[in-house]
Formats: structure tokens, C-alpha cells, sequence
């Protein structure tokens, strides 16, 4: 975790009314921040984008980008991943770009996008859902998954049982790949934390194509923030039929889970949830004899 997490001296200011913060008001301590630094992705050695990123676990981000944009879909496509040499002003190592070098047949972007990524998709409409189907070399509307809602519902405290930088800093996102079993119970296969709720999950799923495991079928994503357009794209071009959110979903999130055959459910918060797509997938609990 040292890398993404960093001590800051601060001046805590204390306004309980008690007497010792009448007569000691600011208080002088070290608090733990979440690191935000730049990572320059560069395919082969044309630079690519650069995006906002806790360090650790840039491969992973790395090849869960490159899903997400639609490059490839498969691990043979991605030749290698490796850090390029990057200096800050003392001459210490960043690590803060990364090389990938695809398969020659894998085709290329016109350009690089030479933009910060955000946590924003930057697009809208019907053009936009039309890519994403297009785009897709999996389909989780052919899932045949079924959650128990109370399953579901389990699963943000889950997720924040693991989330060991949010702990430590409060200031991370964190997505969680959940297996869900005949049995109705779960197994967390990977979590990542980042201060970008879209590189968490690009982390999460990087992480599934370098171990084959793409198209994830039987599996619910389970984010700590809302549900935007961007991460059920994300979601759907790994395959994923569920998502699950602790905040609400974006209308176009919406539109793109019903398109796309996902489940998609928001304010995913232990005994309620809201189901906005494809609630066939969720079983509720048989009715308590009278």
C-alpha cells in the first residue's frame, strides 16, 4: 500500500464546544491521503492517454483499459505490458507510464486520444449505445445467472469489509467481482480501490483478462458509487451480466443495461436495492407461511 497512500502533516480544527477545544482549537496531526498521480498509457511507443490513477496495479489498469475501448477482448492480443523509464525531479523512478505492446493484428485508434481521462464518459445519445453493441465480443444478455436479491444485497458490505486503502484513507472507490454459486452464496474473486471509480473497475477487469477468465459469466461487479454510463459499458464488454451499485444508476446507464441484456441495480444498501434493468436475473425470497 505505500504507494498509494501518503502522510500529510494538517491542522485539525476541533468546534465540539467542549473546553478543550475552547482552549485548544486546532489540533496538530498527520492524516492518510489516497495518492492521485498521472499514468501515461502508451501503445507500442506512440502515447495513447494519460488518466488519473491510484498507483498499483497499472497492468491491470492498463489491459482493462484497452477492453474498455474496445482494442481487444483476449490475452493473446496483449503481447507484454512494462514500466518506461520516468524520472521525477529528484531522479527517482515514477512508474508512471506504461508500454503496451498489442498483437500486429490488432487494429489500432486513428489517433491518440491525448486527453485526461475522467470520471465522466464524455458521451451520450444513441450513437453512443450503438458503438458499445458493436464494439462487443460478448454478450451478457445470454447469461443465464440468477442472484437471490438477498445475495445481492450482501454485497456492498462485502466489498467494504476488503477495502483496505478506504479504511485507511477514506477517500477510494472500490469494485468487487463477485462469482455467485448454485447455492446462492459468493466468492469475491478480485477487488481494486482507486480514486477513479471507472480505473477500479478497468483494474478489476485488466485483472480478469490476464487471467482468462473473459468473458466473466456467473458474476456480479459490485461498485461503491453510482452507476454511469461509462461503467456499464465497462461491464458489458468484459461480459459481466450484473452490476450492482451503492448510489444511483444515470439514465443512459439505463438505456445501455436494457440494451446490452444486463441486470443493472442502484442504492444497493443492505435491506433495500433498486432494480433498473434486466430484474429476471433476481429471485426474491419465498413468501413466509402464514
Amino acid at each position: 500500500m505505500a504507494r498509494m497512500t501518503q502522510r500529510r502533516k494538517i491542522h485539525r480544527f476541533v468546534l465540539d464546544g467542549s473546553p478543550q477545544s475552547r482552549e485548544f482549537p486546532v489540533r496538530h496531526r498527520e492524516d492518510v491521503l489516497a495518492v492521485e498521480e498521472p499514468l501515461e498509457i502508451r501503445l507500442g511507443s506512440l502515447p495513447f492517454t494519460v488518466t488519473m490513477r491510484t498507483p498499483g496495479d497499472d497492468f491491470d489498469l492498463v489491459a482493462g483499459f484497452l477492453v474498455s475501448e474496445g482494442i481487444i477482448w483476449a490475452p493473446e492480443q496483449l503481447v507484454s505490458l512494462r514500466f518506461c523509464a520516468g524520472e521525477d525531479e529528484n531522479g527517482v523512478q515514477t512508474f508512471n507510464v506504461v508500454e503496451a505492446q498489442l498483437r500486429p493484428d490488432v487494429v489500432l485508434p486513428d489517433r491518440g486520444r491525448n486527453i485526461f481521462t475522467s470520471s465522466s464518459c464524455g458521451i451520450c445519445g444513441t450513437d453512443s449505445i450503438d458503438a458499445v453493441r458493436k464494439s462487443s465480443h460478448f454478450s451478457p444478455a445470454a447469461d443465464p445467472l440468477t442472484v437471490p436479491v438477498e445475495t445481492l444485497s450482501g454485497l456492498p458490505d462485502k466489498l467494504r469489509a476488503a477495502q483496505a486503502v478506504f479504511d485507511a484513507t477514506g477517500g477510494v472507490h472500490a469494485a468487487g467481482l463477485f462469482k455467485i454459486r448454485d447455492d446462492g452464496g459468493t466468492e469475491l474473486l478480485c477487488l481494486r480501490e482507486d480514486v477513479g471509480r471507472h480505473n477500479a473497475v478497468d483494474k478489476v477487469v485488466g485483472w480478469a483478462l490476464r487471467e482468462r477468465l473473459l468473458p466473466l459469466a456467473g458474476t456480479v461487479l459490485q461498485v461503491s458509487g453510482r452507476a454511469s454510463f461509462e461503467l456499464v459499458q465497462k461491464a458489458a464488454l468484459a461480459g459481466i451480466p450484473v452490476l450492482a451499485a451503492v448510489s444511483a444508476p444515470s439514465s443512459l446507464a439505463v438505456e445501455l443495461a436494457e440494451a446490452s441484456g444486463m441486470t443493472l441495480a442502484g442504492f444497493s444498501r443492505g435491506t433495500t436495492l433498486n432494480v433498473y434493468a434486466g430484474q429476471q436475473r433476481i429471485t426474491a425470497p419465498a413468501p413466509v407461511p402464514g
